[in-house]
C-alpha cells in the first residue's frame, strides 16, 4: 500500500500543471485590460458581437472562471428550502426594466427527433443482448444465506449491547455531560473510607468499556470481511490506473499545451482587437456622455444669463430640455441627483418673475402719455412674455391685463378733471377740496371741453389696447393653428406608414430579447425611418469620429436657438411661431380657442369700462341737475358728443356697450320731459292770452316756412340785423295765403323745433313724435275751447266770438293740417319698420282737425241760419220792393263776406255761401209756403221776384260771388222740398 502510494502518478502540488490550481506565476496573475463600465447603468458594457466576455477554457483554465461556480441558475431557481419560488427573482436582481420574454430558438443546435437515435439503437442492441445473458448466468454477489443471516442477526444484537450514546452523532467526550455520562465521577472518589469499593467500580468501568469496543471491532472486523474481494480488488487495480492517469495526463498537458500555442497565435491578437474596439467605443461614451454632463452643469448659470435679459421662453426651453435629458440619458449620476428639484424651483420661479414682468408691461404699456401714437409697445417682449406664459400654461395671465385697465381708466378721467380744473382761475382748490365738487363749479363751455378730451383720451385708450390685445390673441391663433397642422401631419403620416410600426415593434422585441441595447442598436444608422421620426435624435453614433470630437451636445444648441428667439421681428408670423413653440407647449385646441375668446372678450370689457367711467362722470355732474336745466342746442351738443363717442367705441372694439347708451337715453328722456313740458306750457301761456286776431307775419317766420321746402324740414339761420325788412299780412305757404294768430305762427316754430330735435338726438324720435302728438291735441282742444267754446270770453275778456274769430281759427288748423303729413314723413324717415305703428297718432289728429275745421264751418252756417230765421219769420210780401227784410238779409251777408274773404282762400268762402244760400232758401222757401205764395206770376209773385232779385244781384255782386250758382228757381219747386232739406242738414 506504502509502495502503491509513493508511485501514484498523480501531480503533486508543486507541479506546474496541478489539477484545480488556482496559482499562477506572476506573469499571469493579472488579468487583461478590460472595458470601462459604460456611464449609463442602463447600458450593458460590450459589444453583443464581441465575444471577448466569455471566458476561454484554454486561455483561463489558471484563473478561476464562471465555469468554477458551484451553484447554477436551474439550482438557483428551484432552491428546495424556499416554500415557494421567488416570482420576482430577475427584476429584483436586474431592475424594473427587465421583462420576460419568450425564449428564442437556438440557431446553433438542430433539432433532435428520434431518427437521430435509430443508428445508436442498432449498434447497442446487441450488447444488451449480451449483458442480460451475463445477468443471468451469474447470480448476485450480495445475496446471503441463511447463514450469513444469522450471523448478521447476531451482530446486531451484539451491537445493541452498547449503550446509545457511542451512536450519536454528535458524541464528544469534551462535552461534560457527555463525559459523566460515560464516566461517572463517583468511580473516582477515594474519601470517605470507601477506597477499595471504588476501586472495584472503576476496575469494572474500564471492563465494560473494553467490552464494548471489542463488540464494535468484531463487527467491524466482519463488515470487512464482507466485503473483502472488492477491496483487495481495488487494490490490486490501482497500479493500472495509476498508469492510465499519467498517460492521460501526459496527453491532456501536451493538448493543453498546443490550444494555448493556438490561443495565443491565432486568438489572442483579435481578441484584443476586439477588446480594444470596445474600449474604445465606451470611452468616446464616456466622452459624449462628460461632455453632456459638463453642458447640464452650465444650465444654471446659462439661465440666469437668460433671464437678466428677460428671455423667458429661451430660460423654459432650457430647463425642458435638460429635464429631459437628466430622465432619459443622465438618469442615475449621482452628482444631479438634486438638479432635477433645482430646475423645477427654477421653473416656478421663472413664472412667477414672468407674472411679474407681464404686470409691469401692461402698467407701462398702459399709463404711457396718450397720444395719437397707437403703437405696440415692445412688440418683442410682449410675444416673448405670451410665449412663455402659454409655454406654462398661466392661461389666466389676460386677467392681470384687465386688472391694469380698470385702474388706468380711473386714473385717466382723474387725470383730465385735475389738469382741467388747475387751468380754471374761477375754482379755489384750497376751499373747495374735492373733486367732485371742483368739477360741479365749472360752466357748461369748460365742462363740455373736459367731457370731449376724456373722450378723446378714452378712444386712444381703446385703440391702444385693441393694438395690444390684438398681437396676444394673433400669438394664441398661431399656435392654434400650428397645433392644428402638426396633428394633421402626423394622421396623414399614420395613414400613409402602418406597417412601418409594426417592423419596428418587431425589431424592438427582438433587441431587447437579444440584451442590446436600443440606442446602441440605432445608433449606426440602422433605424427605420418612422423610428427616427419619433426619436430625440440627441445620442451621436459612438462610433463616429466626428461626433465625439465636433459635436454640439443638445442643451447647447437649445440655448443658441432660444437666444435667437428675441431677435424676431415686430410681426409676429408662423415661420416665428415654428421658432418659438417648443414641442412640450401641450395645450389643447379646446384651451387656446377658449383663451381666444377670452381676449377678445377683455377688448368688450375694456368698452364697457370706459362706458362705465364715462357715465359715473355725468352722473357725478347731474346731481344738482345739471344736465337737466340744458338747452336744447347744448344738449344736442352733448348728445352728438356721447353718440360720436359710443360709435367710436363700437367700431374699435366691434360690439355696442350699453351703459353710456342707456345713461344718453334716460338723460335724454329727461331732457325730453323737459322739453315738451317747457313748450306745452309756452303754448297753453300763449293760447290763454291770444285774442283771436290776425297778426302781422315778420320775416323770420316767413323764412321758416320757406325752409321747409319739398318735405324737407331745416330751421333756417339767423340772419344779419342788416336786413331789415317789413312784416306782411299774411303767411305765403306754397303759393297760399294763410291769415294766421301768433300762437300758431310760434306753434310751428315749436313743430320744427322738435322735429329738429329729432334730427340731432335720433334716440328719442319715438318719445318726441309722442310728444309732438300730444302737443298737437293740445292745441286743437284748447283752440276749440276757447272759440267755439267761447271760453276766451272769460279768459282774454273777448265781448264776443265773432265771424272773424271763427274764420281765422279754422285757417290756423288748416295751416297745421297742411304741416302734418311732412311732419309724418319727417318722422317715417327715422322711425324703425317695427315703429311705423306710431304714425297712426298723425291720421287721428288729421282727423281731429278737420272735424274741428267742419264744425267751425257749420258754427258760421248756424251763425246765418238763426239770422235767416229771425228775419224772415217777419217777412211780409208788400211794398216797397226791395223790403227791409231782404235789406237787412243782404247787409248783413255783406258784413260776413267782408269779415271772411280776407282770411278764408276765395273757393273756401264760395262753398261757405252756396251753403249759407242753402240755408237762405230753406227759410224762404217755408215763409212763402207759410204765406201762400206760389209762382202764379200774380202780384205777390212779381214782389217776392224782385225781392230774390235784389238778394242775387247784392249776393253776387260780391267779391269773389260773382259766378256762383245761386239756383234761387228752387224756392217754388216744391218737389225739390226734401232734398233741400237735407242738403242744408248735411251742411249744417
Amino acid at each position: 500500500m506504502a509502495s502503491s502510494h509513493s508511485s501514484s502518478p498523480v501531480p503533486q502540488s508543486n507541479s506546474r500543471d496541478a489539477f484545480f490550481k488556482k496559482e499562477m506565476d506572476s506573469a499571469k496573475r493579472f488579468r487583461p485590460v478590460q472595458s470601462l463600465p459604460d456611464v449609463c447603468p442602463k447600458e450593458p458594457t460590450g459589444d453583443p458581437n464581441n465575444l471577448g466576455d466569455s471566458p476561454s477554457l484554454v486561455a483561463d483554465q489558471h484563473r478561476w472562471t464562471i465555469y468554477h461556480s458551484k451553484v447554477n441558475l436551474p439550482a438557483a431557481l428551484n432552491d428546495p428550502r424556499l416554500a415557494k419560488r421567488e416570482t420576482d427573482f430577475f427584476t429584483k436582481t436586474w431592475g424594473l426594466d427587465f421583462v420576460d420574454t419568450e425564449v428564442a430558438p437556438s440557431f446553433y443546435l438542430p433539432q433532435i427527433n428520434k431518427e437521430n437515435f435509430v443508428l445508436y439503437q442498432q449498434e447497442i442492441v446487441q450488447r444488451e443482448k449480451i449483458h442480460e445473458r451475463c445477468k443471468n448466468i451469474c447470480p448476485p454477489k450480495d445475496t446471503f444465506d441463511s447463514t450469513l443471516l444469522n450471523t448478521h442477526d447476531k451482530s446486531r444484537t451484539d451491537l445493541e449491547q452498547v449503550p446509545k450514546i457511542f451512536m450519536k452523532p454528535d458524541f464528544a467526550l469534551e462535552d461534560s455531560l457527555t463525559f459523566n455520562a460515560v464516566l461517572p465521577w463517583s468511580h473516582f472518589n477515594t474519601s470517605g473510607g470507601k477506597g477499595n469499593r471504588d476501586a472495584a467500580s472503576s476496575k469494572l468501568l474500564q471492563e465494560k468499556l473494553s467490552h464494548y469496543l471489542d463488540i464494535v471491532e468484531v463487527n467491524i472486523a466482519h463488515q470487512i470481511s464482507l466485503r473483502s474481494e472488492a477491496f483487495f480488488h481495488a487494490m490490486t487495480s490501482q497500479h493500472e490506473l495509476q498508469d492510465y492517469l499519467r498517460k492521460t495526463s501526459q496527453a491532456v498537458k501536451i493538448l493543453r499545451d498546443k490550444i494555448a500555442q493556438i490561443d495565443k497565435v491565432m486568438c489572442e491578437g483579435p481578441l484584443q482587437v476586439l477588446r480594444l474596439s470596445l474600449t474604445r467605443n465606451n470611452c468616446v461614451k464616456a466622452y459624449n456622455k462628460l461632455k453632456l454632463m459638463a453642458t447640464v452643469h452650465q444650465t444654471q448659470p446659462t439661465v440666469q444669463l437668460l433671464l437678466s435679459t428677460s428671455e423667458f421662453v429661451g430660460a423654459l426651453d432650457l430647463i425642458a430640455t435638460t429635464q429631459e435629458v437628466l430622465q432619459q440619458e443622465l438618469q442615475g449620476i449621482h452628482s444631479f441627483r438634486h438638479l432635477g428639484s433645482q430646475l423645477c424651483e427654477l421653473e416656478k420661479l421663472i413664472d412667477k418673475m414672468m407674472i411679474a414682468e407681464f404686470s409691469t408691461y401692461a402698467r407701462s404699456d398702459l399709463n404711457r402719455p396718450l397720444e395719437e401714437d397707437c403703437q405696440v409697445l415692445e412688440e418683442e417682449r410682449l410675444v416673448s412674455l405670451v410665449f412663455g406664459l402659454l409655454k406654462q400654461r398661466k392661461l389666466n395671465f389676460f386677467e392681470i391685463y384687465g386688472d391694469e385697465m380698470i385702474v388706468t381708466a380711473k386714473n385717466i378721467i382723474k387725470q383730465c378733471v385735475v389738469s382741467t380744473v388747475l387751468q380754471i382761475e374761477e375754482i379755489d382748490t384750497e376751499v373747495v377740496v374735492k373733486l367732485a365738487d371742483q368739477m360741479r363749479m365749472m360752466n357748461f363751455p369748460q365742462w363740455f371741453d373736459l367731457l370731449k378730451n376724456i373722450f378723446s383720451k378714452c378712444t386712444i385708450f381703446l385703440k391702444r389696447i385693441k393694438a395690444t390685445l390684438s398681437i396676444i390673441r394673433s400669438v394664441v391663433l398661431l399656435v392654434l393653428s400650428k397645433n392644428q397642422r402638426t396633428r394633421e401631419l402626423e394622421e396623414a403620416s399614420m395613414q400613409q406608414n402602418p406597417s412601418k410600426d409594426n417592423t419596428v415593434d418587431t425589431e424592438v422585441a427582438y433587441l431587447t430579447h437579444e440584451g442590446i441595447f436600443i440606442s446602441d442598436a440605432f445608433s449606426e444608422g440602422d433605424l427605420p425611418s418612422v423610428a427616427v421620426d419619433n426619436a430625440s435624435q440627441r445620442n451621436a453614433s459612438p462610433n463616429s469620429e466626428a461626433c465625439s470630437s465636433d459635436s454640439v451636445s443638445e442643451p447647447e444648441c437649445t440655448t443658441d436657438s432660444s437666444s435667437s428667439k428675441e431677435q424676431t421681428s415686430s410681426s409676429v408670423t408662423p415661420s416665428v411661431v415654428e421658432i418659438m413653440i417648443s414641442e412640450d407647449m401641450k395645450l389643447t385646441d379646446l384651451e387656446l380657442g377658449k383663451l381666444a375668446n377670452n381676449i377678445q372678450e377683455l377688448l368688450y370689457s375694456a368698452s364697457d369700462i370706459c362706458h362705465d367711467r364715462s357715465v359715473k362722470f355725468l352722473m357725478a355732474r347731474a346731481k344738482d341737475g345739471f344736465l337737466e336745466k340744458l338747452n336744447s342746442s347744448e344738449f344736442v351738443a352733448l348728445s352728438r358728443l356721447m353718440e360720436g363717442f359710443i360709435l367710436d367705441t363700437e367700431q374699435i372694439c366691434g360690439r355696442k356697450s350699453m351703459s353710456l347708451r342707456g345713461a344718453l337715453q334716460s338723460q335724454a328722456n329727461r331732457f325730453v320731459n323737459r322739453f315738451h313740458e317747457e313748450r306745452k306750457t309756452k303754448l297753453s301761456l300763449l293760447l290763454d292770452n291770444e285774442r283771436w286776431k290776425q297778426a302781422d307775419v315778420p320775416v323770420e317766420f316767413q323764412d321758416l316756412v320757406d325752409s321747409v321746402s319739398d318735405g324737407k324740414i331745416i330751421l333756417p339761420e339767423k340772419k344779419a340785423a342788416a336786413e331789415e325788412r317789413k312784416p306782411t299780412d299774411f303767411l305765403i305757404v306754397e303759393g297760399q295765403k294763410y291769415a294766421v294768430v301768433g300762437t300758431v305762427l310760434l306753434l310751428i316754430r315749436i313743430i320744427l323745433e322738435y322735429c329738429q330735435c329729432v334730427d340731432n338726438i335720433p334716440s328719442i324720435t319715438t318719445d318726441m313724435l309722442t310728444r309732438l302728438s300730444d302737443l298737437l291735441k293740445y292745441f286743437n282742444s284748447r283752440s276749440c275751447q276757447l272759440v267755439l267754446g267761447a271760453g276766451a270770453l272769460q279768459v282774454v275778456g273777448l265781448k264776443t266770438i265773432t265771424t272773424k274769430n271763427l274764420a281765422l281759427a279754422s285757417r290756423c288748423l288748416q295751416l297745421i293740417v297742411h304741416y302734418i303729413p311732412i311732419i309724418r314723413a319727417h318722422f317715417e324717415a327715422r322711425l324703425q319698420p317695427k315703429q311705423f305703428s306710431m304714425l297712426r297718432h298723425f291720421d287721428h289728429i288729421t282727423k281731429d282737425y278737420h272735424d274741428h275745421i267742419a264744425e267751425i264751418s257749420a258754427k258760421l252756417v248756424a251763425i246765418m241760419d238763426s239770422l235767416f230765421d229771425k228775419l224772415l219769420s217777419k217777412y211780409e210780401v208788400k211794398a216797397p220792393v226791395p223790403s227791409a227784410c231782404f235789406r237787412n238779409i243782404c247787409k248783413q251777408m255783406a258784413k260776413m263776406h267782408e269779415a271772411i274773404c280776407d282770411l278764408l282762400p276765395e273757393e273756401q268762402t264760395q262753398m261757405l255761401f252756396l251753403r249759407i244760400n242753402a240755408s237762405y232758401k230753406l227759410h224762404l222757401k217755408r215763409q212763402l209756403a207759410h204765406l201762400n205764395v206760389v209762382n202764379d206770376g200774380g202780384p205777390q209773385n212779381g214782389l217776392v221776384t224782385a225781392d230774390v232779385a235784389f238778394y242775387t244781384g247784392n249776393l253776387q255782386g260780391l267779391r269773389g260771388l260773382k259766378s256762383l250758382d245761386l239756383n234761387m228757381t228752387e224756392i217754388w219747386d216744391q218737389k225739390s222740398k226734401n232734398q233741400l232739406s237735407l242738403t242744408i242738414s248735411s251742411g249744417i
